[in-house]
This record gives structure tokens, C-alpha cells and sequence, in this order.
């Protein structure tokens, strides 16, 4: 069966493709309660691991588990084998990550699905190379096929086409998607002009989400109560479900604690959530400066909010006061996502999107003879991923070892300087000379010596469909190159040849 599957911070969604349909999927808990989603937790119990609604109850009965593993994904140093802790228990992410993954497919079969388990996944549209990797190779250590990887707000982009098609016409054609979920935040300029859509620009944080809400929460409720409370994963739970009770009439945020339930006024709770909300507004700047300021003759059809967190009434008028413009909140906010996802997966499915780079990719390098360091911009926001693209460079070498120091970057200036948000992608000590290569020795940038007649270097940059770069640096005088995918556990290379001739 074809699926979306949307891995989120808090929930686990996934949504089949059926004659043209996109449900979304419903799990049973112990209680044989309905749920559209899994919770995305993970428990140890008795040293074994356990998933979803039983991991919830383990955690709840005082074993320790894991919440919010989305967010260690987002850190730039992370590998598959990058350990996270339960308890005192180090286990490495991919592992705990395809663990978790099987169990989701345990889960989609015991709903009654046969067959193959074809998915595409979403993942954030910041996310970094490393973050993709380890996701996508988590999916299919699970045993799922993966058709492709799609980043969120872009497949909520497809679910609005379909759900919203009406608010579209020859004028107004551009949706912005306000990803707000449980642990990230993306937004994305979509053009929608017809069934085919194409992502005009996107922006995010990898460090901004439902979490921190749920966090400035706890803290008012740690204010209020004397005496102990309940452990901090457990309180955080029990915040989130208070925070996404909140309506637009409510007055107070209620927290029901095992011995009283703690009530804070709304007003108060949204104040000291704003610089939250005011935070994702600003990273947006790079899409609100692509709007026209007149509204009545804007090409921006609405403003479509997905995620959990979108609940809290306070970012909806907050978007609505930066933008001016018509907000919609998803009817299915949560599950949104997921059924974009489920189109992207239909092969009949007329309606289609094409992504950009989210992230740019560049290389510091050494120039005037190892006095100054420049950057090189190899890839930035305007390349398209409709297929794989391949950058190549080819040059002489001017030393003895070369050492690229890679990253992604969200912006650059006008001189081609990154800014901003830098993730370190890999660093690659490379030898151009061929005892050195023979040798196999470890290599570091001490070592780095001019030379007069350097050898024939070429630099081959591979980007897929999914985001995920590759660099394969090559010496063409003896054949000797090196090749790397951030994500894999040597994210740090040296003198290890994967070819020689």
C-alpha cells in the first residue's frame, strides 16, 4: 500500500491512498480507544523498549522514556550511531529511531494493510542533510519502500490544493504554509497556480515548536504549586493537553495535576508566549518581503496554519496582524501534513509540487597561498529538486592536502557570505600526493604544505530529490577520491581512499 507518513515531534500520522482518497489511518490503544495518530514516544521497560500508546502508560506508570526525538534529529553533529539518552540508558538515535518505526508498521499492519509498505515521508524543510539521512534510512531499516521524502510544509501545500482549491483562481495563486508542529517550525511561499504547485521560497527553526509552549506552561504551573511535582516529562504531557484545549472563548489554560488542577488566565499565558510566536514571525521576513503591501491586490490566496501548536489562538492573531490577509486553520491540523504526503505518494494523483533547496550548501576553503579563508556558495535556495542535480569543479591543486570545511546555510549576503543559521555539514582532509595517499595516515591541517606543481583536483556535489548532499573529491592524476554523506558516523574524514587506480 502507498502511505504518507508523517513523523512528528509529537504524533506519529500516516495517511493511504485510496482510488483517489487520502484517510488518515486509526490505532487502537490498550483501552481499544480510536486515535489518528501514534504518539511518537519511546519507554524502557525491563531493559526492552516499547513504543506508542504502551510507552505512554510505561511513562506514565514512572519508566523512563523519551519525548521529542525530532528535536536531537535536528542537531548538526548527528549521526545514525549519536546516542540519546532514556534514563541512564544510552541508545543510538537510529536505532531507537528504526525501533520506533517498526512498531509504527506493526501498528499499519495490524489496521489490516497487506503488501508492501510504500511510503513518502516528510521531513522539515530546514532540516539539515545529516537529519534527512538518518531519517530516511531509519525508514527503510524499518522495512518500509521509500518513494521519496517531502518537506512538510510542501506536501501541507498539496493537502490545501485539494482541500482548498476554491480560495485559488488566475489572480490569486500563492498559499504561505505555517508549520507550527510539535518540535520545528517551517513556512514555505507556495505557487498553486493549477494542479502543479512549486515552492516559492521556505524558512524555519529547528529549535522552536509546541514544546516550548508547553515548557513556559509547566514553568507558570511550577510558580503556582508548593510541594513536589509530577516528573518533567509527565508534566510536560500533561501541559500540552491543557495548551491544546485552549479555544478562542476560553479564559483559562487548565492543568490537571493528580492531586488539583492549576488554572492560569489565558491572557497571561499568551503574553509569555508571544516572543515565541513573535520569534517564527520574524524568520518569515525573507517571505513577507515577497508579498505586495496592498492586500486587495495581493496574489496570496491565504495563509494556511498547520501543526498542533497553530491551536493556541494567540498565532493565528498574530499572523493575521503581521500578514493582514485571510488566515485558515487546516481542518485537519495535525493529520494535514500526512495527507499531503499520501498525494505525493498517489502515482494518479493529478496534483504534484515542485520543491527547492531549503538550505544552501557552500565550502570554506583556503586561498592567497593559506593566508585567508573564502567561501564558496555550491548550491543555494533557487536550485530546484526535480531530479538529481551534480555540481562539478575541477581545478590544480596548490597544496599537498586539501581540507574543505562544508556547511549549509539559510542565508548568504550580498557578497556571497553565509549569515545567519550555519550547520557544519562535514570537514574533508583530503592528500594530493601520492605517498601520502599509499600511506593511509590520518591527516589534519597541519600537514598542509605548498607545492609547485599540485595535482588535477575535481570536486563532484550530488544532491537528490529528498535534500541529501554527497561530496566526492577526486585526485584525477592518480585516481585516488573520497566520498561522504553527512549523517553516516565518520561525518569527520580523512585519508581513507574509497577508490584508487
Amino acid at each position: 500500500m502507498d502511505l504518507g507518513i508523517d513523523l512528528g515531534t509529537t504524533h506519529t500520522v500516516v495517511a493511504s491512498v485510496d482510488r483517489g482518497n487520502y484517510p488518515v489511518m486509526s490505532f487502537q490503544d490498550s483501552q481499544d480507544d480510536s486515535h489518528d495518530h501514534i504518539p511518537s514516544l519511546s519507554a524502557l521497560v525491563n531493559g526492552e523498549l516499547v513504543h506508542g500508546f504502551e510507552a505512554a502508560e510505561a511513562m506514565a506508570a514512572g519508566h523512563p522514556g523519551i519525548r521529542s526525538v525530532k528535536r536531537s534529529l535536528a542537531d548538526p553533529s548527528v549521526t545514525f550511531s549519536t546516542p540519546v539518552m532514556i534514563g541512564g540508558t544510552p541508545v543510538p538515535i537510529g536505532e531507537l529511531l528504526t525501533c520506533y518505526l517498526r512498531h509504527v508498521a506493526a501498528q499499519i499492519r495490524m489496521a489490516g494493510v497487506e503488501g508492501p509498505l510504500r511510503a513518502v515521508i516528510g521531513v522539515p524543510a530546514h532540516a539539515h542533510t545529516g537529519q534527512r539521512f538518518v531519517t530516511i534510512e531509519a525508514f527503510r531499516a524499518a522495512g518500509f519502500t521509500v518513494l521519496g521524502m517531502v518537506n512538510e510544509p510542501s506536501a501541507a501545500g498539496l493537502e490545501y490544493s485539494l482541500r482548498q482549491s476554491r480560495t485559488l483562481n488566475s489572480k490569486r495563486t500563492r498559499v504561505i504554509i505555517y508549520d507550527l508542529g510539535g518540535g520545528t517550525f517551517d513556512a514555505s511561499l507556495v505557487d498553486m497556480a493549477g494542479t502543479s504547485g512549486e515552492v516559492v521560497d521556505s524558512v524555519g527553526l529547528n529549535d522552536l515548536g509546541g514544546d516550548d509552549f508547553d515548557q513556559v506552561l509547566a514553568d507558570m504551573v511550577g510558580r503556582r504549586v508548593e510541594g513536589p511535582l509530577p516528573e518533567q516529562g509527565a508534566l510536560l504531557e500533561t501541559c500540552r493537553i491543557a495548551k491544546e484545549a485552549v479555544r478562542t472563548q476560553s479564559r483559562n489554560v487548565l492543568v490537571d495535576l493528580p492531586d488539583q488542577t492549576v488554572r492560569i488566565p489565558v491572557a497571561e499565558f499568551e503574553a509569555a508566549c508571544q516572543p515565541l510566536v513573535d520569534r517564527s514571525l520574524a524568520v518569515m521576513t525573507p517571505l513577507s518581503a515577497l508579498l505586495q503591501d496592498d492586500p486587495a491586490n495581493s496574489d496570496i490566496a491565504g495563509i494556511d496554519m498547520v501543526g498542533g501548536a497553530t491551536a493556541l489562538p494567540l498565532v493565528a492573531r498574530r499572523v493575521r496582524e503581521l500578514f493582514g490577509r485571510r488566515v485558515h486553520r487546516s481542518p485537519s491540523p495535525t493529520a494535514s501534513t500526512a495527507i499531503g504526503l499520501a498525494i505525493a505518494a498517489d502515482p494518479s494523483s493529478p496534483h504534484s509540487i515542485r520543491d527547492r533547496l531549503s538550505r544552501g550548501f557552500g565550502v570554506f576553503r583556503e586561498t592567497n597561498w593559506g593566508t585567508q579563508v573564502a567561501f564558496d556558495v555550491l548550491a543555494d535556495q533557487t536550485l530546484r529538486l526535480d531530479s538529481p542535480v551534480t555540481i562539478t569543479r575541477q581545478y590544480r591543486s596548490r597544496h599537498n592536502v586539501g581540507v574543505y570545511r562544508f556547511v549549509e546555510f539559510s542565508r548568504t549576503d550580498v557578497d556571497g557570505t553565509p549569515r545567519g543559521d550555519l550547520t557544519p555539514f562535514a570537514q574533508i582532509v583530503v592528500p594530493f600526493d601520492r605517498e601520502l595517499q599509499q600511506s593511509g595516515a590520518q591527516l589534519d591541517a597541519s600537514q598542509v604544505r605548498q607545492v609547485a606543481d599540485g595535482h588535477q583536483v575535481e570536486e563532484r556535489y550530488t544532491i537528490d530529490p529528498s535534500g541529501m548532499v554527497s561530496a566526492t573529491i577526486t585526485d584525477t592524476d592518480t585516481g585516488w577520491s573520497l566520498t561522504t554523506t553527512m549523517g553516516r558516523d565518520l561525518p569527520v574524514l580523512s585519508a581513507v581512499p574509497t577508490g584508487s587506480r
